[in-house]
């Protein structure tokens, strides 16, 4: 390994260095351009098939190339960048043409006409081109195609401490000019403090330190190893623990069943969460396969590489039954696409773990080859060829086609802000409906064409018949009358962003206590939902007949089982609060009791 420090050194010299600086303050310069060019709504920025295509090879195009100086040949680094180049402009491309534009890296500038790259294009186009260009590196040094898994492991794991030492560098940069400028302040010289407030210093600066910090951890590997290996041995100790919790969990799921698992509408992130973090603390104690590694980690990684593939089977199983139930989403093409590529893993890794000869050396071939099929699915998924957002329209138009959905329960605010444009192109299809049901498809989908793209996280609400609620009610004291008031009230047209669910969807369940809170001879309705309460609130009538929010319950009260439970029962009664309001200029000001510490939600 010093023969190849050796090499590095040599090759790193100080005209490296001052290409890599060069190339850093260039990109800052090039970056305040567009960000200047935002701030005012000028051109590029308010052309979107020209200002994504430049952010995203501006902030991910020179860190490969200041990453490649120094380690490739000239000829090399043309035919890698050139490659990368075409990558990133058909991901940008692609994202300006599906018209995924509501969730924007710089939505503020959305509404004046400005462009930028989708938030999922930037995190996932990085993840990609990581991964590349490790592989393109340590198969350029080893002069091969596919390089050896040490190989691999030497440079992914150097690149990536690289790219977090190069973060912190500039964080603590600023935090020292930040400091310098608060010194200055103290003599009344403001200068410093107003230069940190100008976007043409910061930027170019930013990426300039970031460059240079590139070029300090590159040139002393032996530092970036030791850190390398400090991390993996504390990681790796972790190991056991994981372990312990996930066969727990494994093991009380035949007595627990899963519909509680299946109940929290999350269960397939936690379970891809789980094992992810198994994978990486696999790998952690793994590390290039010739660390020695204590017995209890040994059987600690079998043990995880064994558990992997329930935990995927458990997680498959989830997301099938939301697909049956409400067909397939961006998300859930997202989530499938993930759930493939862990399972590679997961299968891998079984066979590895019943290897006993070695310390699960199979990892090794496992890893590079599902590193590829990374890649491709990547490419894929921000590509025409699988677009989840083409997948998840295609599949909600055939549910309503096939009548698996209601005319009035399709979604289609899904179709219109998660679908780009093959959800407009649906609706403007749903615009000229027959059958039936036309009437209403032609009515939601030009309601929706017609919203206005602020009005994106406005989500829908869905019209409920009095009938309805009082359905979703479960009365206490059981039989008292529900005020026919509160039941006949339309409340889809009650403007309230925290209306319990019982009030505005089917699916919705409330508990409905019904008393006279304030003493005035009428019945007030205090609604706490059974599922996911975050607070109660209490429903009073005024004098035009309407009912309206008048109190809340707090969100740890309404969250209480033992506190619900007791008000089911009717354990409780009503007393006067502990200080009385101010009362300022016709206004009344309460003043609320400080909550005493608690052991638990009833103490």
């Amino acid at each position: 390994m010093a023969e190849n420090e050796i090499v590095l050194e040599a090759q790193v010299s100080r005209k490296v260095m001052a290409a890599r600086l060069a190339i850093g303050l260039a990109q800052g310069l090039l970056l305040y351009w567009l960000y200047a060019a935002a701030r005012d709504s000028a051109w590029p920025a308010t052309s979107a098939y020209v200002m994504v295509p430049l952010m995203m090879v501006l902030l991910i195009w020179p860190v490969l190339l200041v990453s490649s100086l120094g380690h490739l040949t000239l000829r090399k680094v043309g035919y890698w960048l050139v490659a990368a180049l075409l990558v990133l402009l058909v991901f940008a491309q692609h994202d300006v043409w599906r018209g995924l534009h509501a969730d924007l890296l710089l939505p503020r500038w959305r509404y004046q006409s400005v462009w930028s790259p989708s938030a999922p294009l930037l995190l996932y186009s990085a993840a990609f081109f990581f991964i590349a260009h490790a592989m393109v590196m340590a198969g350029a040094h080893e002069g091969r195609r596919i390089a050896s898994y040490n190989g691999y492991f030497e440079t992914a794991w150097k690149l990536a401490i690289q790219l977090l030492f190069s973060v912190f560098f500039v964080g603590a940069l600023f935090l020292v000019l930040w400091l310098g400028a608060e010194l200055f302040m103290l003599v009344k010289l403001r200068f410093l403090r107003e230069l940190l407030q100008q976007s043409w210093f910061n930027v170019p600066v930013i990426c300039t330190a970031f460059s240079c910090a590139m070029h300090v951890t590159d040139v002393r590997p032996a530092i970036v190893r030791g850190i390398r290996t400090l991390l993996l041995v504390l990681l790796s100790w972790i190991l056991p623990v994981a372990v312990v919790l996930v066969t727990g969990f494994i093991c009380t799921l035949p007595f627990t069943g899963l519909t509680a698992l299946w109940e929290t509408r999350h269960a397939t992130a936690v379970l891809l969460v789980a094992a992810t973090l198994l994978l990486v603390l696999i790998n952690a104690a793994f590390q290039n396969g010739e660390a020695i590694v204590a017995l209890p980690l040994r059987v600690g990684a079998r043990t995880a590489a064994i558990l992997i593939l329930p935990v995927i089977m458990v997680g498959i199983y989830a997301l099938g039954l939301r697909v049956v139930q409400y067909g397939w989403t961006a998300d859930r093409v997202m989530a499938a696409a993930y759930l493939l590529v862990t399972t590679c893993y997961a299968v891998g890794y079984l066979w590895a773990a019943y290897e006993y000869d070695t310390w699960l050396q199979p990892l090794t071939t496992v890893n590079i080859y599902t590193a590829f099929l990374v890649l491709a699915v990547l490419l894929a998924l921000f590509t025409p060829i699988a677009d989840p957002a083409r997948i998840g329209v295609q599949s909600q138009m055939a549910r309503l086609a096939k009548g698996k959905v209601a005319a009035a329960d399709f979604d289609f605010h899904y179709l219109r802000y998660e679908g780009g444009r093959y959800g407009r192109a649906a609706l403007q299809e749903l615009t000229r409906a027959t059958g039936p049901d036309a009437a209403v498809l032609q009515a939601g989908a030009k309601a929706m064409l017609a919203q206005d793209d602020k009005d994106r996280w406005k989500l829908p609400v869905r019209s409920t018949a009095p009938a309805s609620v009082a359905d979703n009610l479960t009365v206490w004291p059981a039989g008292a009358p529900v005020p026919t008031g509160f039941l006949a009230q339309k409340w889809d047209d009650t403007r309230d962003d925290q209306k319990p669910s019982c009030l505005s969807t089917r699916e919705g369940k409330c508990d409905a206590f019904v008393f006279d809170a304030d003493g005035d001879g009428k019945p007030e309705v205090l609604l706490i939902e059974k599922k996911n309460a975050f607070g109660g609130r209490l429903y009073a009538e005024d004098g035009d007949g309407k009912w309206s929010v008048a109190a809340t319950l707090d969100y740890r009260d309404a969250a209480c089982k033992p506190l619900v439970e007791k008000l089911r029962k009717g354990e409780f009664t009503l007393a006067a609060p502990r200080f009385k309001e101010l009362e300022i200029d016709g206004q009344r000001v309460p003043l609320n009791a400080e909550r005493p510490p608690r052991e638990n939600c009833f103490k």
